[in-house]
């Protein structure tokens, strides 16, 4: 035996077909152009040679290394990792690998890491904005790189986008609010500089207006996105000489933090839990949203399907890339258009009978 790596050529000698009826068989782009049977004796005769692909070369050559990045502020909110499942899960259809990094919700990391990441030859970046500018994106985008944005939009970027019905279902969970006979409705939480709190603050507010209500019936409490926003907000309320009964939560985790103030307040004088002085709605739907004492409403998004449209998005745009440079194009594929484009998806309204 040689004591040096198998080659593509001893696996074909082995598996008794040509070197590139072996490229074809182990690329997941081209395997199902290979017989099941030859297929078979190829992957047998690479796992007994201990062959290994050598993969930066191809990179080299094809300028493509098959590997989409998905760059989020933080991976510890259940919204994000499952937007990012979607995306793998689109990716792996068309034989691409996915690869996730943090910004730490800093638009200076971010942009480090988006330099970094198109430096090691990603075909493709999925962005969820840590903050509200974008020309460092659209400047990764102009050197040849597709990027496509989800969940948030930016201003300075003109780039295809994967969002929620945001406005849409603001006034959704609003209205559920209003029809249970609450008027004075506080809308807790949010940075206006972030595209998804404006816009559920808009849709809150259409409704609000449909319903013959000025934008401010109830104290609107603006402030911050995370779980100690939601906790300093909701302390506010409860020291307020008189606080509204409902109250419309920008997200998740403001939500939480509010449902922690909540408890920390334990029982009033009559002895009643604080809690039931106040019911909830809230944009993001989770497995324990039932067990929120206040939660009556959630507006549901499909963070899954988010992340399968963004990869669709930035697929097309990878394939555009190919058609124009002579590389990485799937045959028959036509280009993705010039236009920026921008998808959204509806949110469902959930009701819990507990809140």
């Amino acid at each position: 035996m040689k004591n040096r790596p198998a080659t593509v050529s001893d696996v074909a000698a082995l598996a008794r077909v040509s070197t590139a009826t072996v490229s074809r068989a182990l690329n997941p782009a081209s395997a199902e152009l290979v017989s099941i049977e030859a297929r078979e004796r190829v992957f047998a005769a690479a796992a007994e040679l201990d062959y290994t692909a050598n993969h930066a070369a191809r990179s080299l050559k094809t300028r493509s290394t098959r590997t989409v990045a998905v760059l989020a502020p933080e991976f510890a909110n259940d919204f994000f990792m499952e937007l990012a499942e979607g995306v793998e899960r689109e990716l792996e259809i068309s034989g691409y690998m996915l690869l996730v990094a943090s910004s730490v919700n800093s638009q200076a990391e971010e942009a480090k890491r988006l330099a970094l990441l198109s430096r090691r030859l990603v075909d493709g970046i999925i962005v969820i904005p840590a903050g509200p500018r974008g020309e460092h994106l659209q400047a990764i985008s102009d050197r040849g790189t597709p990027v496509v944005l989800v969940d948030r939009l930016v201003e300075g970027a003109h780039l295809d986008a994967a969002l929620s019905d945001n406005e849409a279902g603001a006034a959704e969970l609003t209205r559920a609010l209003l029809s249970d006979g609450f008027s004075r409705i506080a809308f807790v939480g949010g940075d206006v500089t972030i595209s998804t709190a404006r816009e559920r603050l808009s849709g809150f507010a259409r409704a609000l207006a449909e319903a013959g209500l000025p934008a401010d019936a109830g104290s609107t409490r603006l402030g911050g996105m995370g779980i100690e926003d939601g906790h300093r907000r909701m302390d506010e309320i409860l020291r307020s000489d008189d606080p509204p009964q409902a109250l419309f939560a920008v997200n998740l985790l403001v939500h939480l933090g509010m449902q922690r103030r909540l408890l920390e307040a334990g029982k009033d004088a009559d002895g009643r839990p604080v809690s039931d002085r106040f019911v909830l709605a809230s944009f993001d739907e989770t497995p324990y949203s039932p067990f929120l004492p206040s939660c009556r409403y959630t507006a549901s998004q499909d963070a899954a399907g988010l992340g399968a449209a963004a990869a669709r998005l930035v697929l097309e745009r990878i394939r555009a890339r190919g058609h124009a440079t002579g590389f990485a194009a799937a045959p028959g594929t036509a280009p993705a258009p010039a236009e920026a484009r921008i998808v959204r998806l509806g949110t469902t309204l959930i009701r819990h009978p507990r809140g």
